[in-house]
């Protein structure tokens, strides 16, 4: 895990479950974690957190949904530690139901979220990649979509939407900046909380009590992917607990 030690990573949805599992993980390897979240009471705990720990981290209070927002998280990056390495874009909503009940509110924030809060956190990191010659993009996907189930249509549209995204920029790209897509299938995490469908909500966390794993398997994932040398691209992991179909 050498090459971990002084990468400049930013991440966002840092302030809890998987994104903040990633900042703790990755602080603990010698990375100097940026964290941006909406939570900005939880941001500075986390901060603290590290920092108390030993590790270096600091944190910007954005809303993916803005591309300003996403533009101020890698500009923070570059004001502190002069660079960035490695961008996670881990922030992500779901609303599970049946397409005809059209929750088009639903679909419309999952959207602006899963889908262009990635892209706005991709243009925003690619730009200063580009001039580094050198960067990693980490997208958080989920293993809907890889087995496509009722209820789940929309959100598993907005997670291959970025699965496609992803494996069409590591084809257009050099090299220079590489690209990994993480897809996890049930963590233990508030996930289920946003979910308006009670239905939903109660599968979910029926799922999640049964066999969700510890998010820092996927934080885990995060570290071995970003940790390769350069020449070394990890393309896509999939991350389930051994329960799950």
């Amino acid at each position: 895990m050498e090459n971990i030690k002084g990468k400049v990573v930013a991440i966002t949805g840092a302030s809890s479950g998987m994104g903040k599992s990633i900042a703790i993980t990755l602080a603990k390897n010698g990375a100097k974690v940026v964290l941006g979240a909406r939570r900005t009471e939880r941001l500075q705990q986390l901060a603290e957190e590290i920092k108390d720990k030993g590790g270096e981290a600091t944190f910007i209070t954005i809303d993916v949904k803005s591309k300003t927002d996403l533009v101020q998280l890698v500009n923070t990056a570059l004001q502190k530690y002069g660079k960035l390495d490695v961008m996670v874009n881990n922030a992500g909503i779901s609303q599970l139901g049946r397409i005809d009940e059209l929750d088009v509110e639903g679909w419309e924030e999952m959207i602006d979220i899963n889908i262009k809060g990635v892209l706005y956190g991709m243009a925003a990191a690619i730009a200063v990649f580009k001039r580094q010659q050198a960067g990693h993009i980490v997208n958080i996907i989920s293993t809907a979509g890889l087995k496509i189930t009722p209820m789940m249509g929309v959100y598993a549209g907005t997670k291959n939407a970025i699965r496609t995204i992803s494996e069409a920029f590591r084809q257009e790209s050099d090299g220079s900046v590489r690209i990994t897509g993480i897809s996890p299938g049930y963590v233990n995490t508030d996930f289920a909380s946003n979910i308006k469908n009670e239905e939903m909500k109660t599968a979910v966390k029926q799922g999640m009590q049964q066999m969700a794993i510890d998010p820092v398997a996927i934080a885990n994932a995060v570290l071995y992917a970003v940790s390769q040398p350069a020449d070394v691209e990890i393309g896509e992991i999939v991350i389930r607990p051994s329960k799950q179909n």
